[in-house]
């Protein structure tokens, strides 16, 4: 009999900021968890939500790499566990112009953002589907919805992520699994830093709360929803986006991005 085991969710880049927030959400919501990042911050993450009174295993993985993914996947079928839910957060971006990044980086940013993300995926969503039942939530953006000038690969990336989501729900339609993008604009994350991109207006702009942006993601995808995007400034940029000129949105989206914007 198993009418006393919890629900038992998966969380990727759950280290700090929105993945973070999203494994308390489930925490304070009565599921057990696996939470993973490339980062040895995921243990102190393990040991703040076993106060939530979660369940809580952590591996550091990266999921950049295929090997990244396997050894989550192997953690994730250990004791042939069911996954209820999968929050997909992981991601990183990368600031500046594309000709002066490094290709390195470049195809770190693709395979974080797609290539690790899509495996991990469709590993769990075979699993979901033989069961019928199970939760994926994405973790897109409000920047996948307009050309990203100066963020054109992490903008591009989630681009990708925004329409895949659409497009694996409507696949997964009657099968009991359902799948939810979140669409988050700026928020108050290590992310900007990371991408080197304190110099900018956006860098330095007032951001959303992750808590509160976690908030809505879980609360859209426990719905069963298509998407959701947090906050009715991004609410707008994305009205905006779907009806103006690419040309102007890629304009706006320069005078926010562009190196040394934030001290014109």
């Amino acid at each position: 009999m198993e009418t006393n085991v919890k629900p038992f969710a998966v969380v990727t880049g759950a280290s700090t900021g929105i993945g973070y927030e999203l494994a308390k959400c489930c925490a304070e919501n009565g599921f057990d968890l696996l939470i993973v990042a490339d980062e040895p911050q995921i243990q102190n993450a393990r040991d703040e939500l076993q106060g939530l009174g979660a369940k809580v295993e952590a591996v550091q993985a990266d999921l950049a790499t295929s090997e990244g993914v396997e050894k989550l996947w192997q953690s994730i079928s250990a004791g042939s566990r069911r996954v209820d839910a999968l929050l997909a957060n992981a991601g990183i971006g990368l600031g500046k112009g594309f000709l002066d990044q490094d290709f390195a980086e470049v195809i770190r940013v693709i395979n974080t953002n797609i290539t690790g993300t899509l495996y991990l995926i469709q590993l769990v969503g075979r699993q979901m589907r033989t069961r019928g039942a199970g939760r994926i939530l994405i973790t897109g953006s409000i920047a996948g919805l307009m050309p990203g000038t100066f963020q054109a690969v992490y903008s591009g990336t989630k681009a990708f992520l925004d329409s895949f989501s659409v497009a694996l729900r409507h696949e997964l339609k009657d099968t009991g699994v359902t799948v939810t993008c979140l669409m988050p604009g700026a928020t108050e994350t290590e992310f900007f830093e990371r991408a080197d991109m304190m110099d900018t207006k956006i860098g330095q702009s007032r951001k959303a709360d992750p808590a509160d942006v976690a908030k809505t993601g879980f609360e859209a995808m426990m719905d069963g929803d298509e998407s959701v995007v947090h906050g009715l400034k991004n609410k707008m940029q994305a009205a905006a986006a779907a009806i103006a000129p690419q040309a102007a949105m890629a304009e706006m989206h320069r005078r926010q991005a562009e190196p040394g914007s934030g001290q014109k």
